[in-house]
């Protein structure tokens, strides 16, 4: 008998083809399901530019890394797989390094790829040379350098692995130039896959005897890892037990302010009413959170180690419970299983804290209704924001940097849909724009407002032409006060009179909008709003609208003379 002939290399079932590094690693990438990635281009990793140019993965090219960071973040921020970024090395991942920290004080899943220079040269100083593991090893969750290229499919697989798991954030993988453009043979990964903790029932029963003897528990969700469906289930677990719901600092996705049970966010300038219920709480649940510096009031909230309110903790990552606060219980659980047991939970009869639960809700309403603002000045945001309530769809995808004109999104924008906030936990500025681009090239159906600052808007304002050239037509609400408002408030409580650097003179931004090839409008009065919103929500062009805000519109309650007042007659620059 004649046996077969042995296969040929090509046919056999397990060969492996030679591949440049840069081939191996766009491989994984697909391999993990990125569809679309974020850079601006270097010649440190040019081989993987080569590798995409045939790669069925969308690539966006923007004009700064810090932009192309933060629009990696908003993406990972909207689905719970990492963002993807590629930039070059030094001066390019240094640019960079504002999206790396947000996505590590948000929780986010991202992961920045950075050229290096080639491993001959490591030590001398070389061109743009840095020790990545030195700059970012405080920012990131991990930080490697790949100096073989036939462990790429190994180490991208544990960057998504270690991106997703326990508290994610940020990874960043340095590429020698060199290695990428190395031929070898290695094998792909397999697919990641972040791996979920699930609640014990022991657990679970001890929490329903817990609310069983609660006089006036209290409920606050956070972080990140969630979904549309756990807010579902998170939704039913707060109906059945007729409990009050607050929302972390940007947090208001995670649970639908339309519910009877939704009483306000934990952020800056929160209602003090809200505050003061927490305070009177004789359980407080922390589903998600980390209860970091702003929900927690500047950590004033709860007292440090062990509250006064007993605390139950639920955090995916188990060196996130007691680590500031001390709970009576805590729970090793990921927000969806743990969303999930939590809506099977039911209490055994009426609760005792439903008149509690009416009147925080009562509270918040009255709280987050625009209708009665009046602030100095012809364009009056509070109308502004009854407008936007009335014509734009409730999954409309706000976005915001930092700074005071924030308040006017989360103190009177209903969010009601899961992944529709993209805004800052770190307080970073200039986040809103590069994050609206990120959402618009992911979900090209939903509508994106970006609010803006004058300030915030200029800190990534040459991304507007990102979203001109992939043609995205997000709308841009930019409140122009002349001035870092922020620093401005807190400057005439601290040293009133004494303006310092705060002062800002800047451009016609509708004229600016204009010159990238977008749609750009001067807002005054508020009877010029609501038609030049329809304009550029029908204009099918990125839009600024230039909206002239009073300087002494600090808040929507108080003014800077007030705060300067109010500053003097406690003696304060006497």
């Amino acid at each position: 008998m004649t046996s077969a002939p042995a296969p040929s290399p090509s046919s056999a079932p397990h060969a492996v083809p030679l591949r440049t590094g840069g081939r191996i690693l766009v491989d994984q990438l697909l391999l993990h399901g990125v569809q679309q990635l974020f850079c601006v281009p270097g010649e440190s990793y040019l081989a993987v530019l080569d590798a995409l140019h045939d790669a069925h993965i969308a690539v966006t090219v923007c004009r700064q890394e810090g932009g192309a960071a933060i629009m990696a973040e908003a993406q990972g921020k909207l689905t719970g797989r990492p963002g993807i970024c590629f930039v070059t090395r030094g001066p390019g991942v240094t640019n960079a390094s504002a999206g790396i920290h947000i996505a590590h004080q948000d929780s986010t899943p991202l992961i920045v790829f950075v050229g290096q220079v080639a491993r001959g040269a490591l030590g001398r100083e070389a061109f743009q040379e840095l020790d990545y593991r030195a700059v970012f090893g405080t920012m990131a969750k991990w930080v490697v350098q790949i100096d073989d290229a036939r462990r790429l499919p190994e180490l991208v697989a544990r960057a998504f692995q270690v991106a997703t798991s326990g508290r994610p954030g940020p990874v960043v993988v340095a590429l020698p130039e060199d290695m990428l453009t190395d031929t070898v043979q290695t094998a792909d990964a397999l697919p990641y896959a972040a791996p979920e903790t699930y609640p014990g029932a022991p657990a679970l029963q001890e929490l329903a005897a817990r609310l069983q003897a609660a006089e006036q528990p209290v409920v606050i969700l956070g972080g990140s890892r969630w979904s549309a469906q756990a807010v579902q289930d998170v939704t039913a677990f707060a109906s059945a037990w007729q409990l009050p719901v607050y929302c972390s600092f940007r947090r208001q996705m995670l649970f639908p302010a339309s519910h009877d049970s939704y009483a306000g966010d934990l952020g800056l300038g929160a209602n003090p009413r809200l505050l003061a219920r927490i305070r009177a709480s004789d359980l407080v649940l922390v589903l998600g959170g980390r209860l970091s510096e702003v929900p927690s009031q500047g950590y004033e909230l709860l007292d440090i180690p062990v509250p006064a309110q007993p605390l139950v903790h639920a955090h995916a990552d188990a060196d996130e419970l007691g680590r500031v606060y001390q709970p009576v219980q805590a729970l090793h659980a990921t927000p969806q299983p743990l969303a999930a047991a939590l809506a099977q939970l039911h209490p055994p009869g009426p609760v005792r804290w439903a008149a509690h639960t009416r009147a925080a809700r009562a509270e918040y309403l009255a709280w987050s209704d625009p209708s009665p603002i009046r602030i100095p000045g012809p364009l009056q945001m509070g109308q502004v924001m009854q407008h936007l309530r009335q014509v734009l769809p409730a999954d409309t995808i706000f976005c915001n940097g930092a700074g005071n004109f924030a308040t006017w999104v989360h103190r009177f924008w209903p969010f009601t849909a899961y992944g529709s906030q993209l805004a800052p936990t770190s307080g970073s500025m200039g986040y809103g724009l590069p994050a609206a681009v990120g959402a618009k090239r992911l979900w090209p159906q939903r509508e994106v407002v970006v609010v803006s600052g004058d300030g915030d808007f200029l800190m990534h304002g040459q991304e507007f032409a990102t979203a001109v050239q992939y043609g995205l037509p997000l709308v841009v609400v930019l409140l122009d006060n002349a001035m870092y408002g922020t620093i401005r408030m807190h400057q005439e409580r601290e040293y009133p009179g004494r303006i310092s650097a705060t002062h800002l003179q800047n451009p016609d931004f509708r004229a600016y909008a204009q010159a990238f090839g977008g749609h750009g409008e001067r807002v005054e009065r508020t009877e010029d709003f609501a038609p030049a919103m329809a304009r550029a929500r029908a204009s099918g062009l990125p839009s600024v609208l230039h909206c002239l805000i009073d300087p002494q519109a600090i808040t929507p309650t108080g003014t800077l003379d007030g705060i300067r007042q109010a500053a003097l007659a406690r003696g304060v620059g006497a």
